[in-house]
């Protein structure tokens, strides 16, 4: 990547990020592209080089919202205990080295239950199950040994609330002392 096309990404990532927080703190409908650009220092017009429109924006970090968590449970051959010990570490790091990581879990959840929320977003939001794939992995480690029994489906919602309300409580708070990732695993732990 040349200088120009770093600044080019530089620039976009600010975008990215002064759109999450209007989204966040003013709602996806009260939020103005003029909001956006005033926060990274540009014209309205330039901000429309990099995105074609405020839903073309939300939608983007929407996308990163859905694929980052999707990516995560992609198919993985490490036994789940294991595997939920080791992204929850990783989740746990990023929440507290990136803000990004921990906003992206309030604009998540808000955009769930935002009836301002554009269509095209709700269609995405409306394919996106988190909770089935870890499902499925607490199911095999419970056959495994080393996840508790329960309810797979319930479990893998308690696992993911865990760490949503942690996340958001760090967004929120970021000097939040972070709780360690052993007390969220052993959720699932036998």
């Amino acid at each position: 990547m040349n200088i120009r096309e770093e600044q080019k990404e530089k620039r976009r990532n600010e975008i990215l990020n002064a759109g999450m927080d209007l989204f966040i703190r003013k709602g996806y409908y009260a939020t103005k592209v003029s909001d956006i650009a005033d926060q990274v220092g540009m014209s309205v017009g330039l901000l429309f080089h990099y995105f074609a429109s405020k839903e073309k924006l939300y939608e983007e970090l929407i996308s990163l919202g859905i694929s980052g968590p999707m990516s995560i449970m992609a198919h993985t051959e490490k036994e789940p205990l294991a595997f939920f010990e080791d992204i929850t570490r990783q989740i746990f790091h990023y929440i507290k080295a990136e803000p990004f990581t921990a906003k992206m879990f309030i604009l998540m959840s808000r955009a769930f239950y935002n009836e301002a929320t554009p269509d095209c977003v709700k269609e995405m939001l409306a394919s996106f199950n988190i909770y089935k794939p870890t499902s499925e992995l607490i199911l095999k480690g419970q056959k495994g040994g080393t996840i508790r029994s329960g309810d797979p489906y319930a479990l893998s919602i308690a696992f993911w609330s865990a760490v949503r309300g942690i996340a958001e409580e760090i967004a929120l708070n970021p000097n939040s002392p972070c709780p360690n990732s052993d007390w969220i695993i052993d959720i699932i732990r036998r």
